[in-house]
């Protein structure tokens, strides 16, 4: 806040509207003495009443303190607690709302504003208590201005031009009251407000006082906001009350002044009024507020941060850019967006409404346990967005577009859909760099507009929460996009600013600082409460255990709370490990507090491994139980999201397709050629090898997750890049390997629900109940890497029907058997239990459709129970008798 000067020059005052100049006029009006009217001449400035009597201004007459005294009594003094004040003509004003504002002077005199709203305008009453001025006899002169946009430019009004003449400071002589105080009071016109009115108190030249001039003991000009409040530090954000009040919060402990922007125009490049808020009045901490009535014609907002460093050019010189709210719910496009520009403006900017209402009535949340899901991760615009999926133009590549193709889910057995991030991201940089965390990405809504997104998204939810599936999002909350985020409100506190020269560069989120921790629980709770999120997952969940400077923290207190978060902790949690920028999974030693679930990339790994044949058989075992090295302490295997292939890196067709020295870290295998082949021994060894990792994912314990595009042998070229990725084709399942490959999946799913006793265990099955088998019987060479197969069998326990029977029903038990090698293998099936028989249910060798079935082909039992695997090939066998 610069101090107000007693004599400035006065500078024009102007706000922009579409970038015609309007201007906003405040002068002096009437001035009454005794009943007599005397004008200031004002020029062409319109007036605005003002019952400040006996005013005067630098260089013009001023009235006699006698007469003053006089006029005083008679004029606005509040009465009583009638709520009434008594003008000059002996009307009453009614009162609607006061606000006040105590200060105290630099030499310790307490000085009291009162701002309330009058049926036209707006009154400013000033009242001071001092026992040093009560000796003076001189008239002590109230010497203020008014300013908006920059508190470095205080005007005694607001006028469309300079007149011919310089004036200074407005002053008016304060009157002494019989309660020996000093009062003044000024009433504006409401259609000159908001601003702020800034004064300070001052002695007529030649009284000796010490002082000519009387300041705040902050040494500045004293501030009050007219025609707003100075709001409310909490909630973050835009709050707006039953009674159509609204208050802005940000938090900024770096920002010299931060600038409140108003649009009544989106498209406008410059807002229609800025207000410098005040560091007294409009800041509590580090979190600066104010507060209105109503939003008038206000349609948008945003903010300048003044003094942060994002806002230097590479000259140091400062910038005028405008930032978004962090916490603004409804996002509205920008003319940066529209014209593709930067005019210091960020692409979208906060929507000045409340979010609409929705009706949830009817809603029942799934709730189901993580051991019982089967989840599908998809982008949301590539899912629908085709021709082929014969959607709408309006609503194709939107959450409306989804909801069109829930019976594909229900074909496939999937009850839970692992959306790929659906926050306002950054269009150059892609989905995985968000900007913010509070609202869905407008073009995810059939009109391309926040409000549409959001209803769209609700309706999304409600609609597959009524057919069992739960929603699960993706979180990046890491890092953000390098431009149009957080950067220019308080970088040292969002960022590693000069902390870690590795994550500097990368707009790295200080995600276990404390304001950053609160905006992230905040939107992640919004997301509960607002659209009935079921779960998350936290992309590059490794950097969440970062500390303050970078360093890795055995007890990350973000993850930490979000643990124990009342409401979140009753939420799916998953980590992933996978890093958007470095484009690696960084497996790390995740705190969980047996709460938190992790992709598992050790299953991806070691599957591919073995059934390239360069794995170990333990590995697999291990994998096939549940990933015992990893959920053992404390939590299980339903902790455990088991996946083969995901939307980076090779999708599953291609995973055994190309295999070129580029793609070693993918641990692919093209089975004998490179790329789109017509030979029909390398097609048949692909198509095992696609049936293999689909039968694995079903047949381990975890929670089996499937990729997008993956059921339809959708194709990315080779690439693993996720701009490579292509829409969803869904003419593709109405091929000969969609329709198998589909209703494969859907065996799968069916049989895992109906074993449930042993595919979907919450905890690890007995060591018991488990039997591993080299293909004669034998036990297996775990650590033998020539050895390319393994047989399990798994014994089932009696069904728990909570109390004992004669009649209690035995389950049957299962039998797995799994070859990687080239060479067909004869396998030995274990003894089934008495009265059963082993069933054939898969065969991933045989042709469609026998390679599956539901009821199972008997397995001949003449002699030895034995049973012919071909190269490249997985079998499952269940023990039944003929009544089963």
């Amino acid at each position: 806040m610069a101090t107000f000067l007693s004599s400035l020059v006065i500078q024009p005052f102007c706000v922009y509207n579409s970038g015609v100049t309007e201007s906003f006029k405040l002068a002096v009006g009437d001035h009454h003495t005794y009943g007599q009217k005397i004008k200031y001449h004002s020029g062409k400035m319109d007036e605005a009443r003002m019952l400040a009597h006996g005013e005067s201004r630098v260089g013009s007459t001023k009235s006699s303190h006698r007469n003053l005294s006089k006029v005083y009594a008679t004029s606005g003094i509040l009465v009583g607690k009638s709520g009434q004040r008594f003008g000059t003509g002996g009307k009453s004003k009614e009162h609607v709302k006061v606000a006040t504002y105590l200060f105290r002077t630099e030499f310790g005199d307490l000085v009291n504003v009162f701002v309330g709203k009058t049926g036209s305008g707006f009154m400013v009453n000033v009242e001071i208590s001092s026992v040093q001025l009560a000796s003076i006899e001189k008239t002590l002169l109230l010497s203020w201005g008014v300013y908006r946009s920059d508190s470095a430019i205080v005007t005694p009004n607001f006028q469309s031009s300079l007149p011919d003449e310089t004036i200074g400071a407005t002053e008016t002589p304060f009157v002494k009251t019989s309660g020996g105080k000093f009062a003044v009071e000024l009433e504006f016109d409401a259609k000159h407000t908001p601003f702020y009115l800034s004064f300070l108190l001052k002695y007529p030249v030649g009284v000796d006082s010490g002082s000519s001039e009387i300041r705040s003991h902050r040494k500045t000009s004293f501030t009050v906001p007219v025609g707003f409040g100075r709001g409310y530090p909490s909630p973050l954000g835009l709050s707006i009350s039953g009674d159509g009040s609204i208050n802005f919060s940000i938090f900024s402990s770096t920002a010299e002044s931060v600038v409140l922007c108003l649009y009544n125009d989106s498209t406008s490049e410059k807002p229609v009024l800025e207000l410098d808020l005040d560091s007294y009045i409009n800041r509590s901490g580090s979190i600066w507020h104010a507060s209105f009535e109503s939003a008038s014609n206000f349609v948008s907002y945003g903010y300048r941060c003044k003094g942060s460093k994002f806002h230097e050019n590479q000259d140091g010189v400062e910038v005028n850019r405008i930032v978004v709210d962090p916490y603004a719910k409804i996002l509205t496009a920008s003319v940066a967006k529209t014209l593709g520009q930067g005019l210091g403006l960020p692409k979208f900017l906060g929507q000045i409404c409340k979010v609409p209402a929705f009706d949830w009535d009817g809603e029942v949340c799934p709730n189901l346990p993580m051991e019982k899901l089967f989840a599908y991760r998809l982008n949301v615009k590539r899912f629908t967005v085709d021709k082929s999926s014969q959607l709408p133009a309006d609503i194709a590549g939107t959450f409306s577009g989804l909801t069109k193709k829930l019976l594909h889910f229900k074909n496939l057995g999937v009850n839970a859909v692992l959306l790929e991030p659906i926050f306002q991201f950054d269009e150059k940089e892609g989905l995985y760099f968000p900007f913010h965390f509070f609202s869905p990405a407008n073009n995810y809504g059939p009109s391309g507009v926040s409000i549409s997104a959001i209803n769209s998204m609700k309706g999304m939810v409600k609609q597959l929460h009524a057919n069992g599936v739960e929603v699960i999002l993706e979180v990046v909350f890491t890092h953000t996009a390098m431009d149009g985020a957080l950067q220019g409100i308080d970088d040292s506190s969002y960022y590693f600013v000069n902390r870690v020269a590795n994550l500097e560069g990368k707009s790295a989120l200080n995600c276990n600082y404390p304001i950053v921790q609160q905006l992230l629980l905040d939107s992640l709770r919004y997301w509960v409460t607002e659209f009935h999120i079921d779960g998350f997952c936290f992309i590059n969940a490794s950097s969440l255990l970062r500390g303050h400077h970078g360093e890795f923290l055995s007890r990350s207190p973000f993850v930490e709370a979000i643990a124990f978060d009342p409401l979140l902790s009753k939420t799916k949690l998953v980590a992933d490990f996978w890093d958007p920028q470095e484009l690696v999974s960084e497996e790390t030693s995740f705190p969980h507090w047996k709460r938190w679930a992790e992709v598992n990339s050790k299953f991806c790994n070691d599957v591919r491994d073995f059934f390239r044949g360069e794995g170990l058989i333990s590995s697999l075992a291990t994998r096939l139980c549940g990933s015992g090295d990893v959920f053992s302490n404390g939590r299980g295997p339903a902790f455990s999201f088991n996946f083969i292939t995901r939307n980076v890196g090779l999708p599953l067709v291609d995973l055994v397709s190309f295999s070129n020295s580029k793609l070693a870290s993918e641990l692919s295998w093209n089975c004998g050629e490179e790329g789109p082949t017509s030979n029909i021994e390398v097609l048949e060894k692909r198509l095992k090898q696609i049936r293999n990792f689909i039968f694995v994912v079903f047949v381990s314990l975890g929670v089996p997750v499937l990729n997008m595009g993956d059921e339809c042998g959708q194709s990315a070229g080779g690439s693993v890049a996720f701009n490579d990725r292509r829409s969803f084709n869904w003419d593709l399942l109405k091929t000969d390997f969609g329709t198998q490959t589909t209703q494969f999946i859907t065996f799968l799913s069916s049989f895992r629900s109906r074993r449930f006793d042993l595919f979907q265990s919450r905890n690890f099955l007995k060591g018991e109940n488990i039997d591993w088998f080299d293909n004669n019987q034998s036990p297996p060479q775990w650590e033998d890497p020539s050895c390319k197969f393994l047989a399990v069998m798994l014994r089932a326990d009696k069904e728990e029907n909570g109390s004992i029977t004669e009649n209690a029903k035995p389950r049957s038990d299962i039998f797995m058997a799994f070859n990687a090698s080239d060479q067909s293998e004869t396998v030995a099936l274990p003894e089934p239990s008495e009265g059963t028989s082993w069933f054939r249910l898969v065969d991933t060798a045989l042709s469609f459709p026998g390679f599956f079935s539901s009821d199972g082909e008997q397995v001949p039992t003449t002699g030895s129970v034995t049973y012919e695997m071909q190269a490249h090939s997985c079998a499952l066998f269940e023990a039944k008798s003929f009544n089963d």
